[in-house]
């Protein structure tokens, strides 16, 4: 097998990250690698963030900000929420940025910039950094996307939390072929 497909069959989400993050020279080449995602009419539909450092604080306090205040466990739903972006030193958060196109739809421009998430997290795997994507309710708030300083066209394709694997989550099981793949028309043989 090839790198590509050995390092496509071993990736992971790694939810135990820690520092160091990755350095300069390996986000611009692993977001290189995201832009190359499948994009019909070469809309690029998508931009990033990064967050590291105190940005991981004030992000935590956006999340609670966008808690709903009369959840009667409100409190202690912002202390932890507050404290999810500091599960990494660093948090990449990926946007889909939709244009007007006669012929690409909205749901075509979300999955080039989820694909482009996909290559993101996997060019980082390859160069020895752990990822993990999370989405939730913060991915769907509007609180979040205004301070985030999302424009109107544009919504949040989620949260990759980046860094160093601190200890391997076990395997894993991925299913069998035979169970997920069929051929069409379907003959009867």
């Amino acid at each position: 097998m090839n790198d590509v497909i050995c390092a496509i069959l071993n990736r992971a989400s790694e939810p135990r990250l820690t520092a160091p993050a990755p350095d300069q020279a390996t986000l611009d080449a692993a977001f290189q690698c995201a832009f190359t995602a499948p994009d019909h009419a070469l809309l690029r539909p998508w931009r990033y963030l990064v967050i590291e450092g105190e940005g991981l604080h004030a992000l935590g306090e956006l999340f609670a900000d966008s808690l709903d205040a009369n959840d009667p466990n409100h409190a202690e739903r912002c202390a932890r929420v507050r404290q999810s972006p500091l599960r990494a030193p660093m948090i990449i958060v990926g946007i889909t940025s939709y244009r007007e196109h006669p012929k690409v739809p909205p749901v075509e421009q979300a999955m080039s910039a989820a694909v482009g998430m996909g290559y993101l997290a996997l060019a980082l795997d390859a160069a020895g950094y752990g990822a993990m994507w999370r989405t939730g309710s913060p991915a769907h708030s509007d609180v979040v996307e205004q301070g985030l300083g999302l424009a109107d066209h544009e919504k949040i394709s989620g949260f990759l939390y980046v860094g160093t694997v601190e200890r391997a989550k076990p395997r894993v099981p991925r299913p069998e072929v035979a169970d997920k793949v069929s051929r069409w028309p379907h003959t009867d043989q």
